[in-house]
């Protein structure tokens, strides 16, 4: 297939209806939910968002679920949802993975599975325990070991435990190496580096979108905003209080205090800091999704529609640039206009990667040499993206948050009662997705 055979977009007609949505509190790692693994994350999302709209269990016919660490007793964990979760077992569930948009993937493929007649209705989403990622042993560590175990006789093994030496048993942490490509050899942060360069965002701008997606955040926190997609975990559950919020918004957040912290991932001169990163995140989301005639048959009001969706691959090292090129393949596909959207949600991965997906969006230069443009794509306003605070604050449980944005997006709509809106994120790996979501 050439470029002028290949789909920019995929249009829906009708389109996909979103009638229901939950998720679990989001949670920097090894905090209160370290001890929930990605199932168990992925059962109460679920669950809770069947519940929302009294659907039974029974009435759904196939599960899709987001996750990208991949959990090792549960290789196939959407299909260990849907069993625990009251989903009879002749239903079929499989999971997906496209790195960061793997819980849009997951709606792609239920929005798929209707128009093949497949299924009718369908959960969607994304689950991703963060804080149950294993640590590894190194390659000597696993040829020892591999070594006692086939020997047979007690001398064999007593020759074999002198061979041990401390440097063995270094662990290897396996989110190091999931967050780092191995085509470009750099790891994310540093990706968010060189867009640093090429845009030349200072450390002080991206500190400055840092702390405003903290204020959002808290400030929507304050309103109630988020109570009607966060479910609430009891005592019972956290083994403490009880739980409703998501807890990486800080309230004492401050332009000295992200000052004082150390780049991260380019010393000395470096700009990305855990301050104006995403956290490493536990949580899960659950959306149940169905045709739009599916929804009117039942007489469910839908959150909103999914009209169109766009995927896009792009340079690994510039990964962050994402949701420019998906965002470019949509509008072309759609002939729409960046400010038909009257609310977008972009994840962010890092603030200097939202940035530069905002400055490359509105440079004529940039749109025309690299994306083939013969304008922009046009100017951003900071008032429309994220408005209730994004992932530096919220978190990025990587296999989950792309059905946040859709659920968050979708509220967002109603809460200003607006209709038109925009979901897009980078993959690790140079990627990007971006959804035309509707209210009506």
């Amino acid at each position: 297939m050439n470029d002028s055979t290949r789909a920019d977009c995929i249009q829906l007609d009708p389109p996909l209806a979103i009638v229901s949505g939950m998720r679990t509190p989001f949670v920097k790692a090894h905090g209160a939910l370290a001890n929930f693994p990605a199932d168990q994350l992925g059962q109460l999302a679920v669950k809770a968002a069947l519940e929302n709209i009294s659907l039974p269990p029974a009435e759904v016919d196939e599960l899709v679920m987001g996750s990208v660490s991949g959990q090792s007793n549960a290789a196939n964990v959407a299909r260990v949802i849907a069993l625990r979760c009251g989903i009879p077992e002749d239903r079929i569930a499989h999971t997906v993975n496209r790195n960061c948009a793997s819980g849009m993937e997951s709606v792609i493929e239920a929005s798929q599975i209707i128009r093949e007649g497949r299924a009718q209705v369908l959960v969607a989403g994304g689950t991703e325990s963060m804080s149950q990622i294993p640590f590894l042993y190194n390659e000597g560590a696993k040829a020892w070991f591999m070594q006692f175990q086939r020997a047979k006789s007690w001398s064999d093994k007593l020759s074999l435990l002198s061979q041990v030496r401390p440097a063995m048993f270094k662990p290897v942490p396996q989110i190091q190496l999931g967050l780092t490509d191995p085509v470009c050899g750099l790891n994310m942060g540093e990706t968010a580096e060189v867009l640093a360069d090429d845009f030349h965002i200072p450390r002080t701008r991206q500190d400055e979108f840092a702390l405003e997606s903290h204020r959002r955040c808290l400030q929507a926190q304050e309103k109630g905003f988020y109570k009607d997609e966060i479910l609430l975990m009891s005592g019972h559950l956290t083994g403490s209080a009880p739980l409703q919020e998501d807890l990486g918004p800080r309230k004492s957040q401050s332009m000295e205090s992200l000052g004082k912290l150390k780049p991260v991932f380019r010393k000395p001169n470096g700009t990305v800091t855990v301050g104006n990163s995403c956290p490493i995140t536990d949580g899960a989301v659950g959306l149940v999704v169905m045709s739009a005639d599916e929804a009117n048959r039942r007489g469910l009001t839908p959150l909103g529609y999914l009209h169109a969706y766009s995927l896009a691959g792009l340079d690994p090292k510039r990964m962050g640039l994402g949701p420019v090129f998906a965002i470019h393949k949509l509008l072309r596909g759609t002939s729409k206009k960046l400010d038909d959207f009257e609310l977008v949600e972009m994840n962010e991965a890092f603030a200097v990667q939202v940035l530069a997906c905002v400055e490359a969006m509105k440079s004529a230069e940039y749109c025309r040499t690299v994306l083939g443009r013969e304008e922009p794509i046009g100017e951003l306003p900071l008032n429309r993206l994220n408005v209730n605070g994004g992932a530096i604050a919220i978190g990025h449980p990587v296999g989950a948050t792309g059905a946040r944005l859709i659920l968050t997006l979708l509220r967002a709509l109603k809460d200003r009662d607006l209709q038109t809106g925009l979901a897009s994120l980078c993959v690790g790996g140079g990627q990007g997705a971006a959804m035309w979501l509707e209210r009506a």
